[in-house]
Formats: structure tokens, C-alpha cells, sequence
């Protein structure tokens, strides 16, 4: 087992690794995100948006430093590892595990719910099956296959502004009073906003597979985010005029219930493959940064190190793949999509804390300008994890609870573990 390769091939330049992003956020946020921060904030969703882009925009750059110092798989596992020691590293290794396994859940039951309402579960559990073999045959055959998926998002999102805002269905007055809900349902919402934007985490899990990554990473992290958040700002705004905040909370497909409003009501049907393939590309993506996170995690030892097996032709971490879809499986039967995403979003908000944490200890000439970004988005993620629903808080808590009480228990034999640096 020991003399299978370790090793993952460079082969992405940068537009693959903004691709990739965009995979990851577009689609989560737009398809999915959207009802239940319209339900915490009503029309201060756009407040919200503003907030949980400020929050990841400074989450982006600590993550692009710190990617591009340590270009190896694994993301803010390696990077906390690194700076602030091993059990900072398996906490946010863990978070990110479990917190992007629960989006995962969560897009393969959007993806059911656009596809097929009536059963969605069965169409969850085959979008696994299929998006587990794509990725088990290469990242480059998964950078290929998002591509197409976000082009296919982006003609689906300007089809359901065009038909929202050209029906005549359009008031202003929606928007209305922006504090109606009141700061704590504001930053609720952006909590689980947050949810949409964590995609550019995919990109820093590729630091071993991208050409250059000292360049590649921090251009591609911030690119990425920004295009999200135009997108994102656009589509919100556009339903919050034709809905309004009760009727966008409400709603089970808020886009397509947008594309019914306006003349060309038959887009509804479009919308519906369009979600159902936006989903897709956020899944193929999300299924893959997971995958690389717990190869750099198994091969520490901090997860069974039979994990860290990678394919020899594929050059894929192709045990913890399969091990996800299994997994994914399992959960899509009994998840609730909307405690999903909250989960997801505390578990990740914890990820980003330890990664603006880590950035901060990074010496050089950028600490001038990067630590208060750095101050900024640690304060950010805790005030927003803060304020999500106590159920999500408390199932957070909990697992993270029992993964530290596991790696306490559990010997970690041969393992080299990750050891405080401050520069290699």
C-alpha cells in the first residue's frame, strides 16, 4: 500500500483553476442559498450578500497567501498545520470534511428537487454515482466537465433575469425597509449566504495540482469571487423586485418561480435544468476538494492512512473519493437541505477563522496590509457563525466535539504529522 504514488500531477493553469471556482460557488448560492437568508433578512438579503463577500473576500486573500506559500493539497488542514500546529490543523481538516460533505449532501438534493420535485432523493443518489466516477478518472476531466457546467449556469441565470424583470411584474417597493429583520437576521442571512462564496476554497485545495501555483492561486481566488459576487448581487436583486423577501423566502425553486412571474413563463422549465445542472457543477467540484483534503489528512495519518492511496494512471486521491461517495450516499437519505446548509456554513466559518488565523503569522513584507485583512475576516467568520440557527451551532460543536475526541483516542501510527513552521 505504502508504494502506491502519493504524488498529484500539475496540470491546471489559471482560467482551470477560476473555472473550478466558479464551479464551486456559482449555483449553491443562487439555486439553493437564497430562500432561507430571505427568510432570516428579508429584502436586507442585499445587505447580507455585501456582508458575506466582505467577510469572504478577506478569507480569499489570507487563503491565497497562504496557498501560494504552501502549494500542496489540502488547503487550510495544511496551513494551520503549519503555522499553528497539528491539532489546528485537524480541526480545520475536519471542518472542512464535514462541513463540505454536508454541501455536498445539500447539492445533490437541489439537484433533486430542480430535476425531479416529487423524488428528489433518487436523483440525488445517481448524481453521486456519476460525479464520483468523474472524478475518479481526473482533475482534468473534471476542470473540462465544469466548464461546460458553468456556461450552461451563466445562459440559465441571464434567461431568468431577463424573464423576471421583462414581465412587468417588477416593484420597487419590495426591496423596502432593509432592517425590518434587525442587525441578527442580517448577518444570519449572511451566514448562510456564506454558504455560496466557500467555493473558492476548491482552488486553494489544488495547490498541488495547479502549474505555478505561487502566481496561479492568488490570481485565480480573488477573479473568481468577484465574478461570483456580480453575478450573485444581480440575480438577488432581480428576485427581490419580481418575489419580493416573503415570496423568495417561500419559494421551493425561488428561479423558477422568478421566470413564472414574467411573459415568458415556459422559461420555468429551462430554469428547472438549469438549476438541476447548476447544482451539478457544484457538486463535481465540491466532491473533488473534499477528496483532496482527506488524502493530505490520511497521508499525515490524521485520517486512515490507507486514504491517501492515489491512482496511478488517474492521479487522483481515488480511495477517499470513493470513500465520499459512499458516504454521500448514505446522508442524501436523510438530510434536510436547508440544516444542511446551515451546518455546512458553521463548519466552514470555522475552517476560514483558522486560515485568517494562520495568515496572520506569516512574516514578510505583506503583513502590514495582510494582517488587519486577516483580523477582519476571523472576526467576520465567528460573528457570523455566532448567529446562525442553535441547531446548526450545536450539531457544529458536536461533531467537531467527536472528531477531536477520536483523534485523541485513536493512535496515529507512522504518522509524520504536521509540524509548526514559519516559512518552509
Amino acid at each position: 500500500m505504502s508504494s502506491e504514488p502519493s504524488a498529484l500531477a500539475r496540470r491546471l493553469g489559471t482560467y482551470d483553476a477560476v473555472v473550478l471556482g466558479l464551479g464551486s460557488m456559482l449555483g449553491a448560492g443562487v439555486f439553493a442559498a437564497f430562500a432561507p437568508a430571505a427568510a432570516a433578512a428579508g429584502s436586507g438579503l442585499l445587505v447580507a450578500l455585501g456582508l458575506a463577500a466582505v467577510v469572504a473576500y478577506c478569507n480569499a486573500t489570507a487563503s491565497a497567501r497562504l496557498a501560494a506559500r504552501y502549494p500542496e493539497s489540502g488547503g487550510t488542514y495544511v496551513y494551520a498545520g503549519r503555522r499553528l500546529g497539528p491539532v489546528w490543523g485537524f480541526v480545520a481538516g475536519w471542518g472542512f470534511v464535514v462541513g463540505k460533505t454536508a454541501s455536498c449532501a445539500a447539492m445533490a438534493l437541489t439537484l433533486g428537487s430542480y430535476a425531479w420535485p416529487e423524488h428528489p432523493v433518487p436523483v440525488a443518489v445517481a448524481a453521486v454515482a456519476v460525479l464520483t466516477a468523474v472524478n475518479y478518472f481526473g482533475v482534468t476531466k473534471t476542470a473540462r466537465l465544469t466548464r461546460v457546467l458553468v456556461v450552461l449556469t451563466l445562459l440559465t441565470l441571464a434567461g431568468v433575469v431577463a424573464a423576471g424583470l421583462g414581465g412587468g411584474q417588477v416593484d420597487p417597493t419590495r426591496l423596502g425597509d432593509w432592517t425590518t429583520h434587525g442587525i441578527t437576521g442580517i448577518t444570519q442571512a449572511a451566514a448562510l449566504l456564506f454558504f455560496a462564496f466557500a467555493g473558492y476554497a476548491r482552488i486553494a485545495t489544488l495547490g498541488e495540482e495547479v502549474r505555478d501555483p505561487a502566481r496561479t492561486i492568488p490570481r485565480a481566488i480573488p477573479l473568481a469571487l468577484l465574478l461570483v459576487v456580480v453575478v450573485y448581487a444581480v440575480v438577488a436583486t432581480s428576485a427581490l423586485l419580481v418575489l419580493g423577501p416573503q415570496g423568495l423566502a417561500e419559494a421551493r425553486a425561488p428561479l423558477a418561480a422568478v421566470a413564472r412571474t414574467g411573459d415568458l413563463g415556459e422559461l420555468a422549465v429551462l430554469v428547472r435544468v438549469g438549476g438541476a445542472v447548476a447544482s451539478a457543477g457544484v457538486l463535481l467540484s465540491l466532491m473533488a476538494g473534499v477528496g483532496r483534503t482527506g488524502l493530505a489528512m490520511a497521508r499525515d495519518h490524521e485520517l486512515p492512512h490507507w486514504l491517501a492511496a492515489v491512482h496511478p494512471r488517474y492521479r487522483v486521491p481515488r480511495r477517499a473519493e470513493l470513500l465520499l461517495g459512499m458516504v454521500l450516499t448514505v446522508v442524501v437519505l436523510f438530510v434536510d437541505l436547508r440544516g444542511a446548509i446551515g451546518f455546512s456554513s458553521f463548519a466552514v466559518l470555522v475552517y476560514y477563522t483558522l486560515a485568517n488565523v494562520s495568515a496572520f503569522t506569516l512574516p514578510g513584507e505583506q503583513r502590514r496590509w495582510l494582517r488587519p485583512l486577516t483580523v477582519l475576516g476571523a472576526a467576520g467568520c465567528l460573528l457570523l457563525a455566532t448567529t446562525l440557527p442553535v441547531t446548526s451551532v450545536l450539531g457544529g460543536l458536536g461533531l467537531f466535539g467527536v472528531g477531536l475526541a477520536a483523534r485523541a483516542v485513536v493512535p496515529r501510527r507512522g504518522g509524520r504529522g504536521l509540524r509548526r513552521g514559519t516559512g518552509s
